[in-house]
């Protein structure tokens, strides 16, 4: 039976507004100074303006100092109304912010709660499995701040453990635009279903941020001549490469780069693997032959052991230690050989 009116006390406070206890303490306070009053002997310091406000504070949230009590049996009464005052007060007080956390959590998880940042990293487009991974390699590169706004398909927050707020609706949608935050943000990765959604959420995020480096990830990379009409410094990834995808994200151009490397007459990568009849060679002289000589750029050795990226220069590499370079030609092992010899 308590338990049931405790419920419905509670439903009933949270029906009224944030009056109620404003009204209940000072109805308490306006009847009960002037029954202390009543009930306490003529020239009590309990009663007095200066004491009175004090002692009603303290009785009323429980706290009871001391200083000031009450000398009568008659007092003592008026003390216990006050006390019961305050726990009422109190209640209603702790079960409206109680209720408005809970809802406010309840929002957020939602999405729909309007983002406060500025300068932040917001991916538009939810794909799970796919946008997860995207986040633990943005957190593990180092970015913070970031947003993910999903369709209205992603009911609650997909990642909620992870320190990424979340927007739900419409991207193209201009209420949705600005919980976003789009305006406001540095980097913009758009990531969607298909390459068409992706077109859209692009002219969206244009109009709103023409100052943030914005991705957009294409399956089908003709498309991409569509997004540059948008605005030339769009940058187009391919979608089945997110690991390009945060790249691009984290050091704007990078993705030029690699398709530079992957198309026909621009620079290429090759390899080669090093002359036995050299025997041991340093890194350092790998690097300045190749260099010097074509131009090349030592990205990579392979060894029996192991395959190393940007290896250090004073590494030594052993015999029949592969290669890999950039440079605007392949080289025969023979241009190789001769242009390590020339650096003895």
């Amino acid at each position: 039976m308590s338990f049931v009116l405790s419920r419905l006390l509670a439903r009933w406070v949270l029906r009224q507004g944030w009056m109620l206890p404003v009204v209940v303490v000072f109805f308490v306070f306006a009847t009960s100074w002037p029954l202390m009053a009543l009930a306490e002997p003529m020239g009590s310091e309990l009663v007095q303006p200066e004491n009175y406000w004090w002692y009603f504070v303290v009785t009323a949230a429980t706290v009871g100092y001391g200083d000031f009590s009450p000398e009568t049996t008659a007092g003592h009464f008026v003390g216990a109304y006050v006390i019961i005052g305050g726990i009422a007060t109190l209640t209603t007080v702790f079960t409206k912010l109680a209720s408005k956390l809970e809802q406010a959590k309840g929002r957020r998880m939602q999405g729909m709660e309007t983002v406060r940042a500025s300068g932040h990293t917001l991916l538009i487009g939810y794909t799970a499995g796919r946008t997860e991974r995207i986040v633990a390699q943005l957190l593990a590169d180092g970015v913070t701040d970031l947003v993910l706004c999903a369709g209205d398909d992603v009911q609650v927050h997909p990642m909620p453990s992870q320190p990424v707020d979340f927007v739900r609706g419409e991207p193209t949608a201009a209420d949705v635009v600005a919980r976003a935050a789009v305006a406001g943000a540095s980097t913009i990765l758009v990531d969607m279903r298909d390459d068409n959604e992706a077109l859209a959420v692009a002219v969206t995020v244009d109009h709103a941020n023409r100052s943030a480096h914005v991705v957009v990830t294409l399956r089908d990379m003709e498309k991409s001549e569509l997004v540059r009409y948008v605005d030339p410094r769009i940058k187009c990834v391919q979608w089945h490469t997110p690991r390009m995808v945060t790249e691009e994200l984290t050091s704007p151009g990078i993705a030029e780069v690699y398709s530079e490397l992957m198309t026909a007459g621009g620079a290429g990568t090759y390899s080669v693997t090093l002359p036995a009849s050299l025997g041991r060679l340093s890194t350092e002289k790998c690097r300045m032959a190749l260099g010097r000589t074509f131009g090349a750029t030592v990205l990579a050795a392979r060894t029996d052991d192991d395959l190393v990226v940007n290896p250090a220069w004073d590494a030594e590499l052993p015999v029949g230690a592969v290669l890999y370079y950039v440079g605007p030609r392949r080289l025969t092992d023979a241009e190789v050989e001769t242009a390590l010899r020339k650096r003895d």
